[in-house]
Order: structure tokens, then sequence, then C-alpha cells
């Protein structure tokens, strides 16, 4: 199969998929065994082509996709203008210590934020599947520790953890998720 055709297929597979595509997906749909490096040479070249488009094809933590750049977003929204679901203050305090102090029990949570956690808050964000118990520690009660997943990534466009911003852009109180116990 030549490279055109081999990335007309991959551009069609991207296309109309639903979620993110690994390498492995990719590969999937061929008969012939194809290299890693040959897909990202042929997708690195789609993203390429993608440029002066309204899409941009993005690697993300589980795989490739194809997704609208941000700046057309305000008019998609029109044509679907459900709001998506809001979090409160702790729902987000509690995403953001999950996040940047991975592995996390709800008693550090606790102790970092101040307060008790909501099981609600922890609920919401297993259920939108951002977060999971990747383990248990090892301390009498044996509490479970919470990790981002994947798809936390994947729905924030970030290929790993490492592409999170630093926490002194995302607020100026954040200080707090560093040192615990620490009152503003």
């Amino acid at each position: 199969m030549d490279l055109t055709k081999l990335k007309q297929v991959l551009e069609a597979a991207l296309l109309s998929a639903q979620e993110p595509l690994s390498l492995a997906d990719l590969k999937k749909m061929f008969d012939t065994e194809l290299t890693n490096d040959l897909l990202r040479k042929c997708l690195d070249e789609l993203r390429e082509e993608w440029q002066p488009r309204p899409a941009e094809l993005l690697q993300l933590a589980s795989g490739w996709r194809l997704r609208t750049r941000a700046e057309y977003m305000p008019y998609l929204e029109r044509l679907s203008p459900e709001k998506p679901p809001r979090y409160s203050r702790a729902v987000l305090e509690t995403l953001s210590i999950i996040a940047y102090r991975q592995p996390v029990t709800r008693g550090d949570i606790e102790d970092i934020r101040g307060v008790a956690v909501n099981t609600n808050a922890i609920r919401a964000l297993e259920e939108r599947g951002w977060i999971d118990v990747v383990g248990h520690r090892e301390t009498p009660g044996r509490p479970a520790l919470y990790a981002t997943t994947r798809k936390f990534l994947d729905d924030l466009g970030l290929r790993s953890l490492s592409e999170l911003p630093l926490l002194e852009t995302v607020d100026p109180t954040s200080q707090l998720l560093l040192e615990p116990n620490r009152a503003p």
C-alpha cells in the first residue's frame, strides 16, 4: 500500500472515531505489518495537512484524534446549546489536588483543603471518568488512593500530566496544594 492510500485510510478512521485511536488500534485496519515509526510519520504528515483547517489532529494520552479547533467552538455551541455540567468549587479543588498530588487519599485531600471531602465530589469525578482508585495505602484502614485517568487527560487535550499548567499560573492561592495545612 502506498503512503497516500495509507494516510487516507488513517484519516477516514480518525474522522469516524468516537474516541482517540491508539497506534495498536490503527494497525488493526491493515493486513500488512506496519511499524510504529511509519504510522507516526503518516500521522505527523496528516497533522501538517490539517494545519490550515478548522480541525486539528492531536496526540492524546490514549491515542490520536481529530477535533475542532477552539476558535470555532462558540459557533458550534449555537447548534447544541445544552450546557456542560458545572462543578462546585469543592469538586474542582478536589480534582486539582488529585491531579497535582496523585496518588492521594481522602485524608490527604482533607488535610490540604482543611475540610471534609464530600462523598458526592468524589462520586461526580468518578462518574465523569476523570479519577479512579489506583490502590490502597498500607496504613490502618487501607484508605483508597485516587489518581486521574487517561480520560481526564484526553478531555483536557493532554498527552501526560507533565503538560498540566504550572500551579502558579492557574491560581495564585495554589500554594495550598503544595503545602498542606497552611491557611490562606
